[in-house]
């Protein structure tokens, strides 16, 4: 009967936990809950992470300069997930001309980044969120600690003008630019 409750439990657990409201922060504002996706117009949340090559990279040095795209993804050398970044590879061109930076984005080491960006010839930088932050302050925490296939535009003034889960195409990414 026991193990019959267990799963039931579990569950009931983390509903309970992922409906609580978010806590406040030390200046009284509401801290973004780690799975609830960011809101298009919304300010994007500043972030200082390494990138695979060591490189210290924030959000708010391309602040007034450039667009970016983040992509977080589950795991490096996973069948979806490369195909997802190797789409944004293929389609680099496009993303050139309307001067976006792209960033794949995942608590993976800098090592194992390095490795999965030289494995596919990736020309853009590979964020290392080694204790999960930028994964929180975007939304993109799933189940278990998982991150949540989820990708961001962000224009060059910080606001956000793309926001969906899954793996949309560049066209459409880069289209919401246009906007």
């Amino acid at each position: 009967m026991l193990f019959r409750i267990f799963p039931i439990l579990a569950v009931l657990v983390i509903v309970s936990a992922c409906s609580r409201p978010a806590a406040a922060t030390e200046e009284g504002e509401p801290e973004q809950n780690p799975s609830t996706i960011l809101s298009v117009g919304s300010e994007a949340p500043n972030f200082t992470v390494s990138d695979d090559e060591g490189n210290t990279v924030s959000l708010a040095d391309f602040r007034g300069d450039r667009n970016v795209v983040l992509i977080f993804y589950p795991a490096n050398e996973t069948p979806g997930c490369t195909r997802q970044l190797c789409a944004a590879r293929d389609a680099w061109d496009e993303y050139i001309e309307r001067n976006i930076q792209v960033f794949g984005v995942n608590p993976a080491s800098i090592a194992d980044h390095k490795s999965f960006r030289n494995n596919h010839q990736f020309p853009f930088p590979l964020l290392a969120d080694t204790d999960g932050e930028v994964v929180a302050k975007y939304g993109a925490r799933g189940l278990m600690g998982l991150t949540k296939r989820t990708v961001y535009g962000i224009n060059a003034e910080g606001r956000i003008v793309f926001a969906e889960r899954g793996m949309p195409d560049t066209k459409t990414i880069v289209a919401a630019f246009d906007s």
